[in-house]
């Protein structure tokens, strides 16, 4: 069985060798570096092409959002989750754009980090349940934007779009839509189109911030 790789960076020698010791449990999760700043990030990125990196944020030399944004330009096969105390809108609207497909804060548990890594390796986007309540709650209830992109979006599609903030992958909308897996691609393929999105974690958090997503 072929292992997911990872890269740990953060600038504190205790989380490292924290993440590093559960990690090391895990049958299917390999972690093959570390790294205690964005610029050792990414000379480790370009020396091991890991699966996955979990990347903390403020980092001395070079943060993690500026890592990020190179990496993701320069190894576009390798996936960052980024892994931070802060939750604020501006860190996390900033570490998607530059092209994160996972924001878990610290608290997080063991078993709900592995897993993290497991969905992202497979394509499907993350963000900590704490932080998607907080875009919920901030952005829903927005009707007059949620009407404009029902003009963009079919009512398939918007229901597509949902789905996908609650992290389906084209299987599991495809299940859960009773259509084919190729369709279910196809309706990804044009929702990212209308909107200008660039990738799945994109469009979730679009959801949420248009109030697309009802609390459970």
């Amino acid at each position: 069985m072929d292992k997911i790789s990872v890269l740990i960076v953060d600038d504190h020698d205790v989380v490292r060798q924290g993440l590093q010791t559960f990690l090391d449990l895990m049958e299917d999760i390999e972690v093959v570096g570390q790294a205690s700043n964005g610029v050792e990030a990414i000379a480790q990125t370009n020396r091991l092409n890991p699966d996955i990196i979990l990347m903390d944020l403020m980092m001395p030399e070079m943060d993690g959002i500026e890592a990020t944004r190179q990496i993701s330009s320069t190894n576009p096969s390798t996936k960052v989750i980024v892994l931070s105390s802060f939750s604020d809108d501006n860190k996390v609207f900033s570490a998607i754009k530059a092209g994160a497909s996972g924001y878990l804060l610290k608290n997080i548990s063991s078993a709900e980090l592995a897993d993290a890594i497991r969905a992202v390796h497979k394509g499907d986007p993350r963000l900590h349940p704490e932080i998607a309540k907080k875009l919920m709650n901030q952005f829903v209830g927005l009707k007059g934007e949620s009407e404009a992109i029902s003009k963009d979006l079919t009512p398939r599609e918007i229901e597509v779009l949902r789905l996908i903030a609650e992290g389906m992958n084209n299987t599991e909308l495809a299940q859960a839509l009773f259509i084919s897996e190729t369709t279910a691609k196809t309706h990804v393929h044009n929702i990212l189109s209308k909107l200008d999105l660039s990738d799945r974690t994109q469009a979730a958090i679009y959801a949420y911030r248009h109030g697309l997503v009802s609390e459970k």
